[in-house]
């Protein structure tokens, strides 16, 4: 079923930005970020509308934050409820979660 969704964007905007799943009918589940310095990122915000809903869409966005870090070598605080509880879930994160 994952391999249905589209592809995640991600919108750069200096010291924000979003990752970003455009469903067919114009839905759009996001998570967004705040640019901390150089080496960290905060998760402020996820939201999942109705439509994407039971398709791990959020999990998505949340890991493709994580992998995007690790990349780059930064740090992540999840402010986010959801995010944060993905970060407790994942302990595979913990290399890039900021502590």
């Amino acid at each position: 079923m994952l391999d249905q969704l589209p592809e995640i964007e991600l919108e750069d905007r200096g010291s924000k930005g979003r990752y970003l799943l455009r469903g067919p009918d114009g839905a759009e589940a996001e998570m967004t970020f705040t640019k901390i310095g150089e080496h960290q990122i905060i998760i402020d915000h996820t939201e999942v509308p109705d439509a994407f809903r039971g398709q791990g869409a959020g999990l998505r966005l949340v890991t493709r934050a994580v992998e995007d870090a690790r990349a780059a070598g930064k740090k992540i605080i999840p402010l986010c409820p959801f995010a944060n509880a993905q970060f407790r879930r994942h302990q595979e994160w913990a290399d890039v979660l900021k502590q």
